[in-house]
C-alpha cells in the first residue's frame, strides 16, 4: 500500500488564492453515441445501446480554500473512471488549474456505457470501436467540466444538513435487523448574498429502476432527483452515490419507477437544503491523502475455467480487460479529503457495503463525514467480513474479488487519515 499527502510544494503560491473559501460549479453532457455495450447487467451481454432516454451528465464542484483545491464530480455512469483515465484527469487538472485533489463518483446507473474496453485485439479493437473511442474521450470531457467549474470560482459559504430517510433497503443479508444506511446528506454552497451556488447530495441506493432490457442510456432516479432539485432551488445539483453495494431503493407505498422515486427523494433534499445554514468557514482549508492498495484475489481470472464462466455471464472482451486489471491482484484507491477541518469526504473505488460507511461515520470525530462509493475507479464489491460469511450476490467471490477484510482495512486507513489531517497524530514517528 502506498499513501500520499498532497500539499503545495514549498515556495509555490497558494492555488486557492489565500484564506478565502471559494466554490465554482459546472455541468458537462457526457452522453455517449449509440452502439456501445450497456454497463451493469450481465444478462444483456454485449447488446449495444440504441440511444438515450435522457442525457448522462457530469456535474462538477471545485472548492478552493487555504492552500489547495478539490474537485467533486458526480457522473451518470455505472462506475468511476478507470485508472488510466484518472491519470489523465489528475495530470491535466493539476497542471492547468493547480487542483491536487479529485473525487469522481459514478452514480452506478445500470443504463450507462461500458467504459473498460480498450484498443487492443480481443479487448475491443475492431468490434467495439465506438466504445473504445468514447473511453478515450471521456477523461477529457471530465477535465472540461472540472476546469469550467474552476473558472467560475467565487467567494462562498457552506452549510450541511442530514436526516435519515426510509428510502433504501438491504438486498443481501437475511439477518435481522438488516443493516441500512438511511442518511441523506446535503452540502449547500451559497454566494455572499445567500443565493445557492450548488448543492451536493449523498445517498446510498442502487439506481436500477429503469427496465433492464431497455437498451437506452439513462441516469435513472438520480437524474430525476437532480432535475427537480435544480428547478426548485435554481442551482446545479451534484449527486454522489454512497456505500450502495448492498443497498437497493425502497419505495414502500410511495411512487414507483425512477421518476417517482427520484422526485420523492428530491423533496427530502429540497427540504434539507432549505434548512441548512450556510456560513463562511472560520478556518478555510482543503487537505487530502490518497492511498493505493493491492489485495490478493479471491478468484483467479487467469484460470481458463473461471474466465470462461465470466465470459458467459458477461462477454469475452470485457472479461479479457478485467483479467488484465485483476488477474494478479486487486488494486483499489482510497481518497480522504478534509474541508475546513470539519467536513470529511471519503471516496472508495468500488461497491462498498453500507456498514463500512456506517462504522466509519460512527468512529469519525469530525462534524460531518460523507462516504462516496464508485469513486476514482472500480474494484468490484467490498462486502463486510460478516456479509462475506453469509454469502449472496456482492458478497461471494464471483464479483467480490478482493481478499476478505479488504474493505475494513480501507475504512481503518480512512479513519487514520481523517485524524491525521486534523493534526491528531502530529508527533507520531514516521
Amino acid at each position: 500500500m502506498t499513501s500520499a499527502v498532497t500539499v503545495p510544494p514549498a515556495g509555490v503560491a497558494s492555488a486557492a488564492g489565500g484564506t478565502h473559501f471559494r466554490v465554482g460549479v459546472s455541468q458537462e453532457d457526457i452522453t455517449p453515441p449509440a452502439g456501445i455495450p450497456m454497463w451493469g447487467y450481465g444478462a444483456r451481454h454485449d447488446a449495444l445501446s440504441e440511444g438515450a432516454l435522457d442525457p448522462l451528465m457530469a456535474n462538477a464542484i471545485v472548492i478552493a480554500a487555504g492552500d489547495d483545491k478539490v474537485a467533486l464530480v458526480g457522473i451518470d455512469l455505472g462506475r468511476g473512471p478507470t485508472d488510466e483515465m484518472m491519470e489523465v484527469i489528475r495530470r491535466e487538472i493539476a497542471e492547468r488549474a493547480g487542483i491536487r485533489h479529485v473525487l469522481i463518483s459514478g452514480s452506478h446507473t445500470h443504463h450507462g456505457p461500458v467504459i473498460e474496453l480498450t484498443d487492443e485485439p480481443g479487448c475491443g479493437q475492431g468490434k467495439f470501436d465506438v466504445a473504445v473511442a468514447y473511453a478515450e474521450q471521456l477523461p477529457h470531457l471530465l477535465v472540461n467540466a472540472i476546469l469550467a467549474a474552476d473558472r467560475r470560482l467565487q467567494s462562498a459559504r457552506v452549510g450541511v444538513a442530514t436526516a435519515p430517510v426510509d428510502l433504501n433497503r438491504n438486498r443481501q443479508t437475511q439477518r435481522e435487523p438488516k443493516a441500512t444506511d438511511p442518511m441523506l446528506a446535503v452540502l449547500r454552497f451559497d454566494d455572499e448574498a445567500g443565493k445557492p451556488i450548488a448543492l451536493l447530495v449523498n445517498f446510498a441506493a442502487h439506481p436500477v429502476m429503469t427496465d433492464a432490457m431497455t437498451l437506452k442510456y439513462s441516469a435513472d432516479y438520480p437524474g430525476f432527483l437532480k432535475n427537480k432539485v435544480e428547478a426548485a432551488l435554481a442551482a446545479p445539483c451534484v449527486f454522489m452515490q454512497g456505500a450502495a453495494g448492498d443497498m437497493s431503493v425502497s419505495t414502500g407505498n410511495g411512487p414507483d419507477g425512477p421518476k417517482g422515486f427520484g422526485e420523492t427523494l428530491a423533496d427530502h433534499v429540497i427540504a434539507l437544503a432549505r434548512s441548512a445554514r450556510a456560513e463562511a468557514p472560520e478556518h478555510p482549508s482543503v487537505r487530502g491523502i490518497v492511498d493505493h492498495f493491492r489485495f490478493k484475489t479471491r478468484v483467479d481470472l487467469l484460470d481458463p475455467n473461471f474466465a470462461q464462466a465470466f465470459e458467459k455471464a458477461f462477454f469475452p472482451e470485457i472479461t479479457r480487460n478485467y483479467a488484465r486489471i485483476f488477474g494478479a491482484e486487486v488494486g483499489a484507491e482510497l481518497d480522504t479529503v478534509l474541508i475546513n477541518g470539519e467536513i470529511a469526504l471519503v471516496g472508495g473505488s468500488g461497491e462498498f457495503f453500507c456498514n463500512h460507511a456506517n462504522r466509519l461515520k460512527a468512529r469519525s470525530y469530525v462534524k460531518h463525514t460523507f462516504f462516496f462509493g464508485y469513486c476514482n475507479g472500480h474494484a468490484m464489491y467490498f462486502p463486510t467480513i460478516e456479509s462475506a460469511s453469509e454469502g449472496g450476490y456482492g458478497a461471494d467471490p464471483g464479483v467480490s474479488f478482493a481478499e476478505l477484510g479488504a474493505g475494513e482495512r480501507m475504512m481503518d486507513r480512512a479513519l487514520v487519515n481523517i485524524y491525521r489531517l486534523q493534526g491528531k497524530f502530529a508527533t507520531e514517528r514516521r
